[in-house]
This record gives structure tokens, sequence and C-alpha cells, in this order.
């Protein structure tokens, strides 16, 4: 089976496996790759459900991994071949100077990514007819894993004994949306001036398009090297349904967004987040694409995946042939624009762990 669409399975069904508590490093809830594990197949690593429902019943099987963080996958008995756990990194083992466990405040995603998310809250989570129905930024917190608000000096603490301990390459700084019309720019930018100031580290932050453009500059002033603005769904229809509160800031707004923010940033640094599996139609997915990539905005198209816990913790994951009609033809599109994720210098589409999306990119540019 080509690598791309082993991926897009390991997605679609998450892996079961055979000892939970030697599989390395595992995350429950918050925001970003949630209820998952990153394994490493072929030289890419993949971040693949392993605690939602559709996981406890994969016909994928991970073995016990050796001492090495090596197990053998196999799929309904038969061997595929061989997967790596990423081991627990050491800056895990450390506390902040005012004692938080530096795994409170940033967590590693992929192999290489130092992710946190700034502010632990959100405008819209605690009301239920505002809420993201997929989103499980409050479970992390709720479970004593994180804290509310971690502060720039912890930032800058945990971000650089990442580098120097575990080679940490850039950074992902997320944010709940406070209030206030700068939508968590500032947060962000108070964020990266203090872990620039201390560790030689690229960061891509993430936040919703703020009302005022002039904080693009300040962002990238502060240190900012990519920026993204997720829109998560593309229809309006299924942006009402699935995002209520965040579908009040409009696709329109993103793109005035976006076109104040490219010459700042530069052409390949800003990027966008979509969950496919949600309801937009393969076609509506490539149709915004065309539109966010004649403007160099990377669209990260990634399966959506069911998080326990949170309104859309039944709703299917996207099947592997829908992911694969959608990730095709989204390389090529990359290549005529000339957009890699290898050119993106920090984020979660440089990492492309939690789609198989650079992997259609490599075979494309073959």
């Amino acid at each position: 089976m080509p690598t791309e669409h082993l991926i897009n399975e390991l997605q679609s069904f998450g892996i079961r496996l055979a000892a939970p508590g030697s599989a390395g490093v595992t995350r429950r809830g918050g925001a970003g790759p949630s209820d998952h594990v990153p394994v490493t197949i072929d030289g890419m690593t993949v971040m693949a459900p392993v605690h939602n429902a559709p996981a406890f019943e994969s016909p994928y099987l991970a073995e016990k991994p050796n001492a090495q963080g090596r197990s053998r996958l196999s799929r309904d008995g038969v061997t595929i071949g061989d997967i790596s756990f990423t081991a627990r990194p050491r800056f895990y083992d450390r506390v902040t100077s005012d004692g938080v466990p530096y795994s409170h405040i940033a967590t590693l995603h992929g192999r290489d990514v130092l992710a946190t998310t700034v502010l632990q809250t959100c405008i819209r989570y605690q009301s239920r007819v505002k809420t993201c129905q997929f989103c499980s930024i409050g479970h992390s917190l709720a479970a004593g894993r994180t804290v509310e608000r971690k502060t720039p000096s912890q930032l800058a603490e945990v971000a650089k004994a990442a580098v120097e301990l575990d080679g940490v390459r850039h950074m992902v700084m997320t944010t709940g949306t406070p209030p206030g019309p700068d939508r968590g720019a500032a947060i962000l930018a108070e964020s990266a001036r203090a872990v620039k100031a201390a560790v030689d580290l690229p960061i891509e932050g993430q936040c919703e398009p703020p009302d005022d453009d002039a904080w693009f500059v300040r962002m990238k002033d502060a240190g900012v090297d990519s920026l993204g603005m997720h829109l998560e769904a593309v229809s309006p229809a299924v942006r009402a349904r699935v995002m209520p509160g965040k579908a009040q800031v409009p696709i329109e707004r993103y793109f005035s967004a976006f076109e104040a923010a490219a010459p700042i940033f530069g052409r390949g640094q800003l990027s966008t987040f979509i969950l496919a599996g949600l309801g937009d139609s393969a076609a509506e997915i490539l149709d915004i694409c065309e539109r966010l990539t004649s403007i160099g905005v990377y669209p990260f198209v990634v399966p959506f995946v069911p998080i326990s816990g949170t309104p859309l913790e039944s709703h299917p994951a996207p099947t592997p042939d829908f992911m694969h009609a959608v990730l095709e033809p989204l390389a090529a599109m990359l290549a005529k624009t000339g957009l890699q994720s290898n050119e993106i210098k920090a984020g979660c589409g440089k990492c492309g762990a939690c789609s198989a999306l650079s992997t259609y990119e490599r075979k494309t540019g073959k």
C-alpha cells in the first residue's frame, strides 16, 4: 500500500494499542491534535488517533514497542510493517522556576515541534450556542494537565530547554480567542517576543483574524515568522452548524486578512486549517483552496478526527477515499502555485503530521 494511502487509513481508522502505557507520548484533550499518538512510518511522522471511539475498533493494531520504540503494525492480523513511537521528551521532566511542570506549558507535537495553547480558554467555549462542536480546548485544563494562561517567561524557559534537550526545530503558538478586537494577536505577540529573546526558534502564531490589520505588523515584529488563521470549514451551512460562534467572522474577513498579511509575512508563510469530513464536499474544499493558493496561503487540509467528550465525538471521520479525492488534486495545485510545506518557516503545515498532504506533495514533485 502506498504510504499516502496508509496514512489516510491510519488517520481515519486510528490505531489500537496492544500496550497503551508504553506507546510513547499520547495526548488527550486540549487544542490541536487530540486523542492522538505520533508514529513514524517510512520516515514520515504521523499523528494517529488512539484514544477515540473509532480507534478502539480499528483494524490496525500496534504491538508493544521494544526499548527503541519500534513496533509491528498489523491490519486484521496481517503484518503491514514497522512503525516507531516518539520517545518521551527530556524537557517533560523539568518544572519552571515558579514550580509548573514544563509539560503543562508546552508539549511535543509530531517529532520536533513544540506546541502551546497560550490561553487555554475561549470566549466561545463555555456557550453551547457558540462553541465549535469539534473543540476540546477545555478538556486538558479541566483534567489538570495544563494551566489557563502561560506567561511569556514560562514559554521562553520551556522553549529554550526543548531546543537544548530535545532538538526541537520550530514552535506553534495557538490560543483560545479572548475578549477584545485583537482576537489573541496581542497574547501571541508578547509570547513570541519573549521566546525569541531566549532562543532562536522559528514560531508560527495561530489566531482568528484581528479586527485591526495593524496587528500583522506587530506580530511579525515581535518574532512570529508564520501565521495561521484557520477556516476549519468552508461552506456557510457547515460553518453555521459546527462552529456557530466562529462562523460570525465571515469567510470574506479571512480573505481580506490574508491579503493584508501576505506582504508582511511573505508568500507561503500564511496558512489555514481545513477539516475535511465535517460536511463540505471535496469540490467545495478544492474551490476554496484554489482561491487561497492564488494569494499565497497554504491550505492545510486535515481529516476531521472525532474527539471524546465533544459534541461531535460520534461524527464519523472522513473515509480514506474522500481524503485521497481532496489531497491528490490539492498537491498538484500546490505544485502549480509554488507553495510547498517544506518552505514554511514554522508551524503545522511545516510539520505535516496531521495529514498525508506532504506525502502527496513529495509524490507529485517526483
